[in-house]
């Protein structure tokens, strides 16, 4: 009786940290599309010091667009840093309950938060220098892959790990798609795109991110079509494999869009780095994910698979 209470509690705690975790992959991303709405809109230095804006909390005698995306940007940073330090906090609270794992990598997670937060005044001290910026973005992105992988093994906690080449394939589409969004990222904070577009100026930057979007959008496709042809479980992971299928698809029109628009259209670059961001966090989902449905069909019971676990 006591080992049974003793597991419904775990199970208890697991289901509603993992809750929280997927909650937290929702407002990463969302940070990562204000993020890159305050860069497309050039409101980056828009507050001139840090952590306050023009020496206040609220500065409302300055707000403006450009000053009202930089301090959302940090109010909304400030509340995903405090979310995450509960999580590390409740880890360490019920690490009797949960895998060993969860408190170290919640505790990698909330170290990283706060050298992003770091980047963040780096940023604004420094007048955004594009390396920093991009180390600042490269970090946004590696704590939505952590947190989703995270989610994902929290609130699926059962089965077998899949095979090593799943792991490869589903690894390095992640690695790939981040590498991209930090080779956009050299282009939009070192105008090199614009020059390039209107000039015909340093255009090796644009024509590299032209070139490894072919390979990159074809391994995504490969992975996708060899989970749908092998069947079973990698053909029952659909409703991620679709998502990231969608996302890859709407990435390829935007990146049309943005040059034909010759990157005139601040919607569309916010779009872009939404879609990046999402087919970041369902890679890794898919990336963590284990193998219940050959348990389920070897004990008779179906499971079906929810994308919960990558968008919250």
């Amino acid at each position: 009786m006591l080992s049974l209470t003793i597991s419904l509690t775990s199970n208890l705690i697991r289901d509603r940290l993992g809750k929280l975790a997927a909650h937290i992959v929702v407002a990463l991303v969302f940070l990562v599309v204000i993020g890159g709405a305050t860069r497309v809109m050039e409101a980056g230095l828009a507050c001139p010091d840090w952590p306050l804006c023009y020496g206040v909390l609220f500065p409302k005698g300055q707000m403006n667009v450009r000053v009202f995306l930089e301090w959302f940007h940090r109010l909304d940073a400030f509340f995903v840093g405090i979310t995450i330090a509960i999580q590390f906090c409740l880890s360490l609270i019920f690490k009797s309950y949960l895998p060993k794992w969860f408190p170290w990598i919640s505790g990698l997670i909330f170290a990283l938060v706060i050298f992003q937060g770091g980047l963040g005044a780096i940023t604004v001290v420094d007048l955004l220098p594009s390396t920093i910026v991009m180390a600042h973005l490269f970090l946004a992105l590696t704590l939505v892959a952590l947190m989703s992988g995270l989610t994902r093994r929290l609130l699926s906690p059962a089965g077998i790990e899949p095979p090593l080449w799943w792991k490869l394939f589903s690894g390095i589409s992640l690695f790939a798609v981040i590498a991209q969004s930090l080779i956009g990222s050299r282009m939009a904070t070192t105008w090199a795109a614009q020059r390039c577009l209107a000039n015909g100026l340093d255009c090796k930057l644009l024509d590299l991110h032209r070139f490894l979007s072919i390979p990159v959008s074809l391994w995504l496709f490969s992975f996708v079509l060899t989970a749908i042809f092998l069947g079973g479980w990698f053909r029952a992971q659909w409703p991620f494999l679709l998502f990231v299928l969608v996302l890859l698809s709407m990435q390829i029109m935007l990146g049309i869009l943005s040059v034909h628009s010759i990157l005139s259209e601040p919607l569309i670059r916010v779009f872009h780095q939404l879609f990046a961001s999402l087919l970041v966090a369902s890679l890794s989902a898919l990336c963590c994910s284990k193998d219940l449905y050959s348990v389920s069909i070897s004990s008779g019971e179906p499971e079906g698979i929810s994308l919960e676990a990558c968008h919250g």
